[in-house]
């Protein structure tokens, strides 16, 4: 199984960018899809995540701002950043915890960079 993301890039501070994540591989069931953030010099931070019934859960710092979603035909999911701020800085890993068919696993891609300038 693999996670490939893209999207990210840099922006200037009120701007928008939409990252995406598609899962390939051997795959039966996708439980929850996620996005987590890495700041310079930070610990990785889960930033949205959204499980197969829909449920979304937001950072505090991102609501209102910030939509997560997915196509579950596609195994994609989106990440849309509106009002983008400078502290929103960092590298964006998208993560999967799904079911191959025999065991429950956890899966990241590779990140992608999103820089805010101010």
């Amino acid at each position: 199984v693999q996670l490939q993301a893209s999207g990210g890039g840099l922006v200037q501070a009120g701007g928008s960018l939409r990252l995406s994540c598609v899962a390939s591989g051997s795959i039966s069931t996708i439980y929850i899809m996620a996005w987590y953030c890495q700041a310079p010099g930070k610990q990785r931070e889960l930033v949205a995540r959204q499980n197969s019934a829909g449920s979304k859960n937001y950072v505090d710092s991102v609501k209102g701002r910030f939509t997560i979603s997915r196509d579950n035909a596609k195994n994609t999911v989106y990440l849309q950043m509106n009002s983008l701020k400078p502290e929103d800085t960092g590298v964006y890993y998208c993560y999967a915890q799904l079911w191959s068919g025999t065991i429950w696993s956890d899966y990241w891609g590779q990140g992608t960079q999103v820089t805010v300038s101010s």
